[in-house]
C-alpha cells in the first residue's frame, strides 16, 4: 500500500513544475498590471491637462465674446437713442475707431435696414457695399430678439480673411428692423494664442458653436478646418445626453487621428472648447519605457523558467532512477526465474554472479555448476572476439545495450546457435557500472529457418539452381575479384532451342522436365567452388566460370552439348536432329584491363548467343568469332 510520504515524493516533480510555473505566471501577471496601471496613470495625467486647457481655453471665449458683447450692446443703445441719421452716423465714424482698442476685436460694422454700410472702423470705400445677404443680417431681419448672435465663420468682404462674426439687431423707436451692428474677430487670433499651448505634435485645440460648426482650430494657419461641419460625429449626435464637460475619447473625423480630450461648454455663449491630445503621442513615453521593462521581465521569467524546467527534469530522471532500481531488484528475480530464457548477471571481471535455472535447457548445465565461471566459456572461437568487443563497450560506457547472434557450446547437443540481448546494470549507491545483465534464448531453429529461407530466396524452385538474383550478386563480385587478381572471368548463356515448340507439343510437365534435365548437366558442369549454374530466365541458363579462359570457356560448352545430345530428349519440332539441343554464347573478359563493368560480359555473351541461334541452332559461338550468315532459301 502507497503511503502519503511515498505519494508526495512521487507528485514532487509535478508540485515543483507547478510552482516554477506558478512563479512565472506571477512574474507577468504583476508586470502586466503594473504597466496597465502605469499606461492608465499617464492618461489620466494627460485627461488633467486637457481638461485644465479645455477650462482655460473656454474662459478665454467667454472673455472675447464678452468684450464682443458689451461693445455691441453700447454701441446699438447709442444709435437706437440718437437715431440713424446722417449726423450721428458721423460722428459714429469717428467713435467707432476709439472702440477698437484691442487686439481680439478686427473690426465693428453698421448697416442699414437694406445692409447698405453705413460706418466701420475699416479703413476702405464703402460706400457701395452691402451685407444683406448675409446669414447673421437675414437672421436679425427676421427675427425681433435682441440677444447678441455669433455667427458661422466666413470670408471677410474688407480683407478676406476667416472671421467669426457677432452681431446684434438695431430697431427703431417703433420696434421696426433699422439695421444691425456687427463686431468681427479673426479666426487667425484664436489660432494663434492656441499655438501658446504644448499639446504635443498631434496634438489640437478647438473652438466650435454647438452645432457642431468649427470656428477655430489650432495648427490651421491655412484655414482648412473652419467651418467644417462636424453634427455628424458622435459627440454632437449624443449632445443632448452628455454632461457640459468631460473627457472625451474619440477618432477625429478630420484627420483620422486616434485622440483623447476634454471638452467644456460655455455656460454664457453657444459655444464649446475642444483640447485634445493624440493618445499616441501621450502613450508613446510609456511604450517605450514599457518595451524596455518588459523585456526584462521576459529575460527574467525565460531564465527562471529555465532553470525551474532543468531542476524539473533533475528530480524527473532521479524519481525514475530510484524507481527503476527498485523495480529491478524486486522482478529481476522474479522474471529470471520464470522466464524460458536463459538470464545471467556479468560482474566486471566477466565471471557470472547469476544464471538463473533456464541454463539447464540452454546450455546442458545446471546454474550452480555455472556460476563463478567466465561468461565467455563455450562461445564459439570464430564468435568469441565479436562478443568480447560488445561486453568491453558495455562495461566502458560506450554504449547502454547491445543485441548479437554467436554459436554456443552445449553438453549434449554439441553446438547451437544463441541469441544475447544485453543491458548495464548500475550500483545504485554511485550510479557507476557494476556489470551487464544478458538474457540468453535458443536460436537453432529461427536460425536453420532462417538459412533456409535465405536460400529459397537466392535458389530457382523448379531447377534447384541459382535464380537471377543469386547470378547477379555473384557475377558482381567475381568481377570485382577477377578485376583485383587480374584473373579472366568467361560466362556461358544457354538457350533450349524451339522450347516453346516443345511445351507446346509434349506438354509443360514435359518442359518441366526438359529443364530439370538441362540443370542437372549444368551442375556436374561447375564442378570448381567458384563455378555457378544459374536459371537466367524461361529456358535460358548461365554458367559463370572463374578464372577460366576463352578455350576453357569453349571446352565446357561443348561438354554441356553433347551431354544434352547423349540424352536423346526426343523433340520432333526441332530439325534436323529431332532432339532437344542448345544453342550456347560465350564471352571471356580480362576485367583489370577494361574500365567497363560486369555487363560487358553478359551483353558480349548474349550477342554470342543470338549469332549461334541464327546461324542454326545446336552450336556453340564465342564472343567476337566471325559466324557465316545462313544462306535463305528460295
Amino acid at each position: 500500500m502507497v503511503t502519503s510520504r511515498e505519494l508526495g515524493k512521487t507528485r514532487l516533480p509535478l508540485w515543483a513544475a507547478g510552482f516554477v510555473a506558478l512563479i512565472c505566471v506571477a512574474i507577468l501577471g504583476l508586470s502586466a498590471w503594473r504597466e496597465w496601471e502605469a499606461r492608465n496613470a499617464d492618461l489620466r495625467n494627460a485627461e488633467i491637462d486637457v481638461a485644465n486647457l479645455a477650462h482655460s481655453l473656454v474662459q478665454h471665449a467667454d472673455d472675447t465674446f464678452e468684450l464682443a458683447d458689451t461693445i455691441l450692446v453700447g454701441l446699438v443703445h447709442r444709435l437706437e437713442l440718437d437715431g440713424m441719421g446722417p449726423d450721428t452716423i458721423a460722428k459714429l465714424q469717428t467713435y467707432l475707431p476709439t472702440r477698437k482698442s484691442s487686439d481680439r476685436i478686427r473690426g465693428i460694422f453698421v448697416y442699414d435696414d437694406t445692409g447698405r454700410w453705413l460706418a466701420t472702423t475699416e479703413q476702405i470705400d464703402f460706400s457701395r457695399l452691402n451685407n444683406s445677404d448675409r446669414e447673421y443680417f437675414r437672421q436679425h431681419r427676421s427675427s425681433p430678439e435682441k440677444g447678441t448672435l455669433i455667427g458661422r465663420p466666413i470670408k471677410s468682404r474688407s480683407g478676406g480673411q476667416w472671421i467669426i462674426t457677432a452681431s446684434r439687431r438695431i430697431d427703431h423707436p417703433d420696434g421696426s428692423f433699422a439695421g444691425v451692428a456687427l463686431l468681427t474677430i479673426d479666426v487667425a487670433y484664436f489660432v494663434k494664442f492656441y499655438e501658446r499651448f504644448d499639446v504635443g505634435p498631434n496634438g489640437s485645440a478647438s473652438l466650435l458653436n454647438n452645432d457642431g460648426i468649427m470656428l477655430a482650430r489650432s495648427r490651421d494657419e491655412s484655414g482648412a478646418f473652419v467651418g467644417r461641419d462636424l453634427s455628424n460625429a458622435p459627440l454632437f449626435k449624443t449632445w443632448k445626453s452628455r454632461p457640459a464637460a468631460a473627457v472625451y475619447y474619440f477618432k477625429s473625423p478630420l484627420d483620422g487621428v486616434q485622440r483623447l480630450s476634454y471638452y467644456q461648454r460655455s455656460s454664457r455663449y453657444p459655444l464649446m472648447v475642444l483640447a485634445s491630445k493624440s493618445q499616441d503621442d501621450v502613450l508613446a513615453p510609456w511604450r517605450r519605457a514599457a518595451v524596455a521593462r518588459m523585456t526584462f521581465v521576459l529575460g527574467l521569467v525565460l531564465l527562471i523558467a529555465l532553470i525551474g524546467s532543468y531542476l524539473v527534469r533533475q528530480l524527473v530522471q532521479r524519481q525514475r532512477m530510484a524507481q527503476a532500481l527498485v523495480a529491478k531488484e524486486a522482478n529481476f528475480r522474479l522474471l529470471a526465474e520464470q522466464s524460458s530464457d536463459m538470464v545471467t548477471r556479468i560482474g566486471l571481471d566477466n565471471r557470472l554472479l547469476y544464471v538463473s535455472p533456464a541454463c539447464a535447457r540452454i546450455t546442458g548445465w545446471s546454474a550452480d555448476e555455472l556460476l563463478a565461471t567466465s561468461a565467455l566459456a563455450g562461445i564459439h572461437p570464430e564468435d568469441l572476439e565479436r562478443v568480447e568487443q560488445a561486453i568491453a563497450a558495455l562495461k566502458n560506457g560506450e554504449a547502454e545495450e547491445a543485441r548479437f547472434v554467436y554459436r554456443q557450446r552445449h553438453r549434449d547437443k554439441g553446438e547451437i546457435w544463441a541469441e544475447a540481448a544485453l543491458h548495464v546494470t548500475l550500483a545504485s549507491d554511485s550510479g557507476e557500472i557494476d556489470g551487464v545483465v544478458a538474457v540468453v534464448r535458443d536460436m537453432t531453429e529461427q536460425k536453420d529457418l532462417q538459412d533456409k529461407l535465405a536460400s529459397l530466396a537466392t535458389t530457382d524452385g523448379l531447377t534447384g539452381l541459382a535464380n537471377r538474383r543469386a547470378f547477379d550478386e555473384r557475377l558482381t563480385d567475381e568481377w570485382a575479384r577477377a578485376r583485383r587478381d587480374g584473373t579472366q572471368l568467361s560466362l556461358l548463356l544457354i538457350d533450349v532451342d524451339h522450347f516453346k515448340k516443345f511445351n507446346d507439343h509434349y506438354g509443360h510437365l514435359a518442359g518441366d522436365g526438359c529443364l530439370r534435365a538441362l540443370s542437372r548437366i549444368l551442375s556436374a558442369h561447375a564442378r570448381r567452388p567458384a563455378d555457378l549454374a544459374a536459371r537466367y530466365g524461361g529456358e535460358e541458363f548461365a554458367l559463370l566460370l572463374p578464372n577460366t579462359g576463352p578455350d576453357g570457356c569453349a571446352e565446357v560448352a561443348e561438354a554441356i552439348r553433347r551431354a544434352l545430345l547423349d540424352l536423346a530428349m526426343l523433340h520432333a519440332q526441332n530439325p534436323p536432329s529431332r532432339l532437344v539441343t542448345v544453342s550456347v554464347g560465350a564471352a571471356a573478359s580480362l576485367p583489370s584491363e577494361t574500365t567497363a563493368d560486369s555487363s560487358t560480359l553478359v551483353a558480349a555473351a548474349d550477342r554470342a548467343l543470338y549469332a549461334a541461334k541464327d546461324s542454326g541452332r545446336d552450336r556453340l559461338v564465342m564472343s567476337g568469332q566471325v559466324v557465316p550468315w545462313p544462306a535463305r532459301t528460295a
